[in-house]
Parts: C-alpha cells; sequence; structure tokens
C-alpha cells in the first residue's frame, strides 16, 4: 500500500501548481541537440500531451540544427557559421525548410499523435513570424570598424502573428512551430530557434518560457555538477557574461529569455531536456531543476 501512497503524494503536491496554471501557455523551446534522442525524447512530448490534458497551453518551438547539417553534408555542402548564424543561400534555404518542417516538425507532431495527443506543425508559411533580412555583425580585423555581413536568407523577427496559433490553442490542439519567417516580398528566412522561442513567448504573454537543452542549466562551473545557479535575476545577466560563467551557446538562449521577460512573459526556465520528464519535474515539485530567471 505505501507505493500507492507515495503516488497519491506526487499528486498532492502538483495540486497547486496545476491550479495556479490551468489555461495559462507555456512557449517550450525543443532544442535540436536533445530532438529525436530515443532514450528520453520520447517522455518531453509525453510531458506536453500531459499538460494540455491537464487545461494548461503548451506551445513548442523546435531546433533541427544537427539534422540540417546531416542533410547538408549528404549533398555536399559544408555547413556553414558567422558568429553562431547559418550562412544560407537558396539552395540551403530549401533544405533548411525541408529538414525542418517537412522532417522534424512532422516527427514531433506524428510522435505527439502516437502518444494520444494533439498536435498541428505550423511555419513562416503560416503567417506566424514576419522577419527581415539580418546581417551578422563582424569586426574588421585591419581597421576595427564594425561590418555587416550579408549571411543569405537568415531572418530577424520583427513581428509575431499569434491569431492563427491562438485559434489552435482554442481546439485543444498543441501548436508545434518551425522557427522560418516570411517578408512582404515573399522571401522566406531561416531563423534562430532560441530567438523565435523568447519573441513568441513575449507576443503570447506566456506564463512560462521553457528551454530544454544539453546541458543541466547554468552553472558557475561547467565542470563542477553542484555549481548550478537555481535562480538569477535578469539584472544579474549582463555581468554573468562579462565574468564568463554565461557564454558559448547560452549567451543566445539567456538573451532569448531576458527580451521574452522584458516583453510580456512571467518567468522563463533553462533545463536539461536529457532527464526523462524533464518539465514535469520543473514545473510540478516544489525544489524544481534546471535555472530560473526571474
Amino acid at each position: 500500500m505505501k507505493p500507492y501512497i507515495q503516488k497519491a503524494n506526487v499528486l498532492i503536491e502538483a495540486l497547486p501548481y496545476i491550479q495556479r496554471f490551468r489555461g495559462k501557455t507555456f512557449v517550450i523551446k525543443y532544442g535540436g541537440s536533445v530532438i529525436g534522442k530515443d532514450d528520453y525524447s520520447e517522455t518531453v512530448l509525453q510531458d506536453m500531451v500531459f499538460l494540455e490534458c491537464i487545461g494548461i497551453n503548451p506551445v513548442l518551438v523546435h531546433g533541427g540544427g544537427n539534422a540540417i547539417n546531416n542533410a547538408l553534408k549528404k549533398t555536399g555542402y559544408q555547413p556553414k557559421f558567422i558568429n553562431g548564424l547559418r550562412v544560407t543561400d537558396k539552395e540551403i534555404l530549401k533544405t533548411v525548410e525541408k529538414v525542418l518542417f517537412g522532417e522534424v516538425n512532422k516527427s514531433i507532431v506524428d510522435t505527439i499523435q502516437s502518444i494520444g495527443g494533439k498536435a498541428h506543425g505550423m511555419s513562416g508559411r503560416d503567417g506566424l513570424l514576419k522577419a527581415k533580412k539580418l546581417f551578422s555583425k563582424v569586426k574588421n580585423p585591419e581597421t576595427g570598424a564594425v561590418e555587416n555581413i550579408d549571411i543569405g536568407f537568415v531572418g530577424d523577427i520583427i513581428d509575431v502573428k499569434t491569431e492563427p496559433i491562438a485559434k489552435i490553442i482554442k481546439k485543444e490542439i498543441i501548436p508545434v512551430i518551425a522557427p522560418l519567417g516570411y517578408d512582404d516580398e515573399g522571401n522566406f528566412y531561416n531563423v534562430n530557434a532560441d530567438t523565435a522561442a523568447g519573441q513568441i513567448a513575449a507576443a503570447l504573454h506566456a506564463e512560462k518560457m521553457i528551454f530544454l537543452t544539453d546541458v543541466e542549466g547554468i552553472m558557475r562551473d561547467i565542470e563542477d555538477k553542484s555549481s548550478l545557479i537555481s535562480t538569477i535575476k535578469s539584472g544579474d545577466i549582463e555581468n554573468f557574461i562579462d565574468e564568463g560563467i554565461i557564454k558559448g551557446g547560452m549567451i543566445p538562449k539567456v538573451k532569448s529569455c531576458l527580451n521574452a521577460l522584458q516583453n510580456g512573459a512571467k518567468k522563463t526556465h533553462i533545463i536539461d531536456g536529457r532527464i526523462a520528464h524533464s518539465l514535469l519535474l520543473e514545473i510540478f515539485t516544489d525544489k524544481g531543476i534546471g535555472t530560473e530567471i526571474v
């Protein structure tokens, strides 16, 4: 009988969180580094289905960098990045869209449906993410001047159309969004998924934005798991970047969190998507996991 009582206690611990968050919107960024990992990726989507079933509105924004790199290599292209942004000509853009929406997005939607949930794939072609051409800023080593470098069809989001997302949510269906933008001239753009998630969370005034990554969270020492920082105030972010505590691929995630907080989202989290049911552990337990930015 004791194991059953323990299970009941777990549900009771979750009750106040379910009551607090029912009807709220959570934007969840599902990173390319954890998509498709057989040992834990399905638990992420099970968590999403659970959230929707108890009245929380999950909106999933996904990446797909690893899958895109693999597809490009098969066609003879060597991926090229400038300041962390993929150089994207017309041919590469075709591959990006094919992989992001035609493969990764479809696979996520199919998996959610296979475990009893309802999901709908969306991208820039649904009129969600209005973008403009983004130039990468690079310092000229000879003159010291900052120059704009043309990196092709890479976009910077200037507006998020929330109506199509809201319609899907109202039908109790999980929106699964591929980060592809568009402009008024009919051009489509590859958009950084971290940036897209932050902009979408802000536009929807999300209760939470959660990054699922392949690290435990933000740590003072990446080699020391006990140095995990559980809560960071937004005002401390720049100091942490200057000190090198936040660096590399974590910088765009944290800056996306800041943008979301400053423009309508309530809280942001960076958690380890490799942990089974990490979403439920973060949302419905008293201790939580990962790093919360408030």
